[in-house]
């Protein structure tokens, strides 16, 4: 395309585009602005009303101005027509009908009161013409501006030889068109058939008209323009403290508890404000219960644990001690020692996890993040399931990035401990069949999920997995003698990278765990690079064997 073809088409897509773009913030400004839609509202049916009512106006003073100007000009022809008559009183077929015509029509004239043509009725021209229907058009004789006369008119009136008619007319006068009342009757004469016409010039009235029109049309803008007025201001005063009502509601929501509305006055909006700071009083009485709470239950979660960690190295080094000598004792109290030590552990266990959660709640952890090999971190956890995975049954299959660019900012330790957790969780609930370990890498965010194919989960429990001490079922044997901290924990850890860890699960189709964080620290991501559910979910309504794809590594 040439360089001005291009411009104007260049040209032309600009111009769309603006106006895509103030179509769009009208739009959003039309949603958003109650005060808007009652303004643009009141001036559309406003407008409707004006229109009709300065149309019944416009009607009414026309109809009023054209009925007494045709009273007028009827009366004023009919005294036109006696005049006529005693001019053409007389006339016989030997007179020349012309001349009798003519001077008729100079007597009409000069009998006007002020010698011109006016009267009751204003100005007017006079025509008598000598038509009948067997008088052909070329032998037609007339006074005055017959080819004014309109066809249908003359033949009407010859029609009804004893009435009266008018008509509104438009006729071309030195290349103006001029608009007359024409009223036709029939003059009383000698031996002929004559008719008067009196031409009546509607200038005046239009005029008025025209003016009537123009002041209508200026005092319904200036009309609509007090009404515009008028409602924004009504409508402001309403909008303005339903307007502050959201502000301090949205300050409210945002943790200024202290947050409240002015009353001014004892109206329904003062009413409104006093209704709302009693709600935001008593909201913010019971956070700061909640808070008291809270921090006295993360208080003593935290100083338990912590007293405990005395008496509980004490027995932990007498348990050592007997559990090294256990070789010396009876049978039954070998076992005894080995239990002792087994539920040690799991004691140490919850403790770790309660010190753990306690400092997570109490905001004082922080992330020491480094560049690491994801990959290397996923086989460390893996590795450090093994022997459970074996105990229940279960195989973990690895499906890693076979590039070398699997390096994130992250801390080791934190994202080793989710994935532990998450590969024991599905060990403990997968009976027995395989754990699927998958990781994908984007530009911006990495992704990992852990599938299992166990019982799965019911609807709306995957909202309640990573609650505190939450069980899916109680009943059922654990393999891995979890504390019920370990998925808190890990989403806490997830969100301290500033990343995200989400759960999907349905009976008889396993559960599947996402974690995403970002490849670099502060880095926003727009999505995860694994979907959830995972794509292997066959439909419900369509059972179809489930694809195996070949893993890069297994665990037995």
């Amino acid at each position: 395309m040439s360089g001005p073809g291009r411009w104007l088409v260049d040209a032309a897509r600009g111009l769309v585009a603006a106006s895509r773009r103030r179509s769009s913030a009208f739009s959003e400004l039309w949603r958003r602005s109650l005060q808007l839609r009652v303004v643009v509202s009141t001036l559309a049916l406003g407008s409707a009303v004006i229109f009709v009512l300065g149309m019944v106006l416009q009607n009414q003073i026309t109809e009023r101005l054209l009925g007494t100007k045709e009273e007028a000009a009827i009366a004023q022809t009919r005294t036109a027509v006696q005049i006529a008559e005693r001019e053409l009183a007389g006339t016989n077929a030997a007179d020349p009908i012309r001349d009798r015509l003519n001077s008729a029509l100079n007597k009409l004239t000069s009998s006007s009161p002020d010698q011109s043509g006016a009267g009751s009725a204003g100005a007017f021209e006079p025509v008598l013409v000598n038509d009948a229907p067997y008088i052909s058009p070329g032998d037609v004789k007339a006074a005055g501006p017959y080819e004014s006369i309109p066809q249908s008119l003359r033949d009407f009136l010859l029609s009804a030889p004893n009435r009266t008619v008018s008509q509104i007319y438009t006729v071309e006068r030195n290349n103006e068109r001029v608009t007359y009342l024409i009223v036709g009757v029939p003059v009383a004469a000698t031996n002929t058939t004559v008719q008067l016409y009196m031409l009546y010039p509607l200038a005046t009235e239009q005029r008025t008209i025209d003016v009537v029109q123009s002041t209508l049309v200026v005092g319904g803008l200036v009309l609509l323009l007090l009404l515009a007025g008028i409602t924004n201001l009504v409508t402001r005063q309403v909008v303005l403290p339903v307007r502050r009502a959201a502000r301090a509601a949205e300050r409210f929501a945002d943790g200024e508890l202290g947050e409240r509305m002015v009353v001014a006055g004892e109206d329904d909006v003062a009413r409104l404000a006093q209704s709302y700071n009693e709600m935001a009083a008593s909201i913010e009485r019971q956070i700061r219960q909640l808070e008291d709470f809270g921090q006295l239950q993360r208080r003593f979660t935290s100083d338990v644990s912590h007293e405990l960690r005395t008496p509980l190295t004490t027995v932990r080094m007498a348990a050592d001690v007997l559990h090294a000598s256990r070789a010396q004792f009876p049978a039954g109290l070998a076992r005894s020692t080995e239990l002792l030590v087994d539920e040690l552990d799991r004691f140490e266990s919850l403790l770790g996890d309660l010190l753990e959660i306690s400092r997570l709640d109490a905001g004082v952890e922080e992330l020491v993040a480094e560049h690491a090999d994801l990959r290397a971190i996923a086989r460390r956890a893996v590795e450090s399931v093994r022997v459970i995975a074996r105990n229940a049954g279960s195989e973990i299959v690895l499906d890693l990035p076979e590039s070398d660019d699997a390096i994130a900012e992250v801390e080791s330790r934190r994202v080793e401990r989710i994935l532990r957790n998450l590969l024991a969780n599905a060990i403990d609930h997968g009976e027995g069949k395989p754990v699927e370990l998958r990781m994908v890498l984007d530009d911006h965010a990495v992704a990992v999920t852990v599938r299992d194919h166990g019982v799965g989960l019911r609807t709306g429990e995957a909202d309640l997995v990573f609650n505190r001490f939450w069980r899916a079922d109680p009943s059922r044997n654990r393999h891995t003698g979890g504390t019920g901290l370990g998925l808190a924990i890990s989403l806490e850890d997830a969100r301290l990278h500033g990343g995200g860890l989400d759960a999907w699960g349905e009976p008889g189709e396993g559960a599947c765990f996402r974690l995403t964080l970002p490849r670099t620290q502060g880095e926003e991501y727009e999505g995860s690079p694994l979907p959830l559910p995972p794509a292997d979910v066959r439909p419900m309504t369509h059972p179809a064997p489930l694809p195996i794809s070949v893993p890069e590594e297994v665990y037995p």
